[in-house]
């Protein structure tokens, strides 16, 4: 764990759930989560499928609106906030089944992200005015420098739909940055990658967090990567948490174990 690491607290949080609840007709998906993501931490939930984790994601970014409860970011609350308007106030994410614009090509797809804080409006387009292109062509260069920073000058010019998988989980990854976010959630990352590329997302994922300055949240399946960067994890299990703490408290908890690890994963 970093020596910087503060323990979670809702003083020291950038992001609170409190008491969140999201029901979907009989389903309780979410039961009564609070939890609180320190600022500059890298931070995990886990649990097995249909735990509620992507759920709680959801929730956290503005595309469901819980049931019950309150989510704060920077300490105001966000709870209801429509996507768009929570990634205006610095939040971005990645998905579980990647969601690139796949007949664009890879700096294209990057800056959609970059137009987020696009300042000059739509309609100076096509008046040809001089502070419109000035913007486009600095928003081209901060989407060129994220694709060589993830590593994907080779692709810059290819449609997403042709990249492969794992250079594809890079380029949401930087889409998401290219928003200029303090907090970015990963959804399951390293899905799909092969051990190589997985020992690889390791290393970006702190690296990401130490070069942007970012507060990170994970969900993901790969031990190996959660027990490898988070410095604090939450687990989930039908919706409710039933552990939390560091690596190695987790590794040992027996509840955890039980529910989700299962003897000798560790």
């Amino acid at each position: 764990m970093s020596k910087n690491y503060v323990k979670p607290s809702a003083d020291n949080a950038m992001l609170r759930m409190e008491s969140v609840l999201m029901r979907f007709g009989g389903v309780t998906a979410v039961n009564d989560i609070s939890l609180a993501i320190p600022a500059g931490a890298i931070t995990g939930i886990i649990g097995p499928n249909g735990a509620g984790k992507t759920t709680a994601f959801n929730i956290i970014s503005g595309f469901y609106t819980p049931t019950e409860g309150k989510v704060f970011f920077q300490g105001k609350d966000i709870t209801g906030m429509p996507p768009h308007k929570v990634c205006q106030h610095g939040m971005a994410r990645t998905f579980q089944n990647i969601r690139l614009s796949q007949t664009m090509t890879a700096l294209e797809n990057v800056m959609v992200g970059c137009h987020v804080r696009r300042s000059c409006p739509w309609w100076m387009a096509p008046l040809g005015l001089p502070p419109f292109y000035a913007e486009e062509h600095a928003l081209r260069q901060q989407a060129e420098q994220l694709i060589h920073d993830l590593d994907l000058t080779q692709y810059m010019e290819e449609k997403a739909g042709s990249l492969p998988y794992g250079a594809q989980r890079r380029l949401e990854i930087a889409r998401a940055l290219a928003t200029k976010p303090q907090f970015l959630l990963l959804d399951e990352p390293a899905a799909g990658m092969n051990p190589q590329e997985s020992t690889e997302l390791m290393g970006l994922i702190t690296d990401l967090r130490e070069r942007f300055d970012l507060t990170i949240l994970l969900i993901e399946h790969d031990m190996k990567v959660v027990m490898g960067v988070c410095q604090y994890i939450w687990v989930m299990e039908y919706g409710a948490l039933i552990a939390e703490g560091d690596p190695e408290a987790i590794r040992n908890n027996p509840a955890v174990i039980k529910a989700y690890l299962g003897d000798g994963v560790l």
